[in-house]
């Protein structure tokens, strides 16, 4: 008999099947997402069957609370017609997903659907009542243009493929798309509603849109001073805008081969220390590769992706090499310790080697996901893993990033702001590069609020530690509060708050 869990595991399979394959799960390489309106329907009412048993379900507290969420976050994204206004954004828009998954599965058994995705794609743009912004609408073209002019194996002999590509770009050039200045949900139907939902969805909290933009207002204006405190050390100066001026032109990678280099002398200091920090240690390896160069456009600055199931794959951190000489080398060894090892890496294949469900192994829950990967760039200070102070400044840089998307992606989707607004934001309290802060801010249009989780989830990690070590004092062992975090797979904050206050009063 299938149990509720298996019915939930499916659903999120077959909602994004080409993940399915992406870490070896069996039975969905001939399967391509259903983007029609008629199947966003039919798997909203069945998700919609799935919450109305799961209270009366022979499945435990956490599986409930896990099966809730997933069915709960896919429901909110069909009725956010997400997929009718993102077409830019890679690991994002359908049919951009499609392109960069290419170099990272197989197609064989699934390509004679391409057409049928990028049709259906082409149909919900055509039919809705909202815009992308024009801009990426425009991006989205030149990302087609580029696979079109790229000589692909995978696709020779795939002329009436090619040729479906080819008429999306042309609709994406075609639309009138929104300008920048109504650049978040806002703007758009329902907008409000349906921010409010996501940012639900993303966070796992009941934290209001205002409440994340004065939070993350807070945190900039607290990051300042720990700017001026390593700063002094580094460079004789508490200046906090001479030390983002150096920042942005002075510590530079002189070569992508540096950049590489770096982080894989970073993911071995850690590998060496991890003994000490954790109880488990994940089995599958992690390598650093390079994003394939015809997806670096629009390829985040890095990334991660899960080792598959049978050990064919190792864990992979992509990094993109797309204007390294102009960023700061300073971020290499916290990009690489959230992305992999103690971050990513650890967190997803110890779930994935466990006997969990496959439900609660595979769950999307972004306030534990992204909020473990922002807490080990701190955790990483205590470990010792940092090689110098210029390292340091690179972990409160990526703070800054985190504590300014809590402040750019309320301000889009909550408040209204520009593009430019968002943008102009950033630029004065990072020390992002301007193509970095043009590309982050077009993620967060395109998705909305799930920035949010990366902030939101660390805070929760770190309060809950701080409880538990002051309820069991002496008794604390930081090894056995990790292995508990990870071993019990992606989790809502406020359950994770119960496995941790239950585990503190039995030891």
């Amino acid at each position: 008999m299938t149990s509720l869990s298996d019915e939930m595991f499916q659903a999120m399979m077959d909602w994004n099947p080409m993940f399915a394959t992406l870490v070896g799960v069996p039975g969905w390489d001939d399967r391509l997402p259903d983007l029609s309106a008629d199947g966003r329907q039919e798997m909203r009412a069945r998700l919609t069957g799935i919450l109305d048993r799961v209270g009366e379900s022979d499945e435990d507290q956490v599986a409930r609370d896990v099966i809730r969420h997933q069915a709960t976050s896919i429901i909110t994204e069909i009725d956010a017609r997400l997929v009718e206004h993102t077409v830019a954004t890679a690991m994002r828009a359908p049919v951009a997903n499609l392109l960069s998954m290419t170099s990272q599965i197989d197609f064989s058994q699934r390509r004679h659907l391409v057409p049928r995705l990028v049709r259906q794609a082409g149909k919900r743009l055509r039919d809705t009542d909202r815009r992308p912004l024009r801009r990426h609408a425009e991006n989205g073209a030149a990302h087609i243009a580029r696979f079109l002019d790229s000589p692909r194996q995978e696709w020779e002999g795939e002329l009436d493929v090619r040729g479906e590509f080819a008429e999306f770009r042309a609709l994406l050039l075609s639309l009138d798309g929104r300008d920048d200045e109504h650049a978040g949900l806002c703007w758009l139907p329902e907008g409000e509603r349906n921010y409010a939902n996501l940012v639900r969805d993303y966070t796992t909290t009941s934290y209001t849109p205002a409440e994340l933009h004065q939070l993350g207002l807070d945190l900039i204006a607290s990051l300042r001073e720990e700017y001026a405190e390593i700063g002094s050390r580094v460079w004789g100066t508490s200046d906090v805008a001479e030390i983002f001026r150096r920042l942005r032109t002075d510590l530079l990678w002189a070569t992508e081969n540096d950049m590489l280099t770096s982080a894989v002398e970073a993911m071995a200091r850690a590998d060496a220390q991890a003994p000490k920090w954790f109880g488990r240690l994940p089995q599958a390896l992690c390598e650093v590769r390079l994003v394939p160069e015809i997806d670096r456009e629009t390829a985040p600055l890095a990334y991660y992706t899960d080792a598959a199931m049978d050990g064919s794959r190792p864990g992979i951190y992509w990094l993109n090499p797309l204007g390294a000489t102009e960023r700061s080398r300073t971020l290499s060894e916290v990009v690489a310790f959230h992305e992999a090892v103690p971050g990513h890496h650890f967190q997803l294949s110890i779930a994935a080697e466990t006997e969990l469900s496959n439900v609660r192994k595979f769950a999307f829950i972004d306030a534990y996901l992204e909020g473990w990967g922002l807490y080990t760039e701190r955790l990483a200070d205590e470990m010792g893993l940092y090689s110098s102070d210029e390292a340091r400044l690179g972990m409160l840089g990526l703070d800054a990033m985190r504590a300014g998307r809590l402040v750019v992606d309320t301000g889009l989707h909550a408040f209204g702001w520009s593009r430019r607004q968002a943008v102009d934001y950033l630029r004065e309290n990072t020390v992002m590069p301007g193509s970095e802060i043009h590309s982050e801010v077009d993620r967060y249009v395109e998705a909305p609020g799930q920035a949010l989780a990366y902030m939101v989830g660390r805070l929760e990690i770190l309060r809950l530690r701080a409880e538990a070590r002051s309820a069991l004092g002496e008794r604390f062992d930081i090894r056995e509060f990790h292995d508990l975090v990870l071993e019990n797979g992606a989790v809502p904050l406020s359950t994770l708050g119960n496995l941790v206050t239950a585990w503190s009063g039995r030891i």
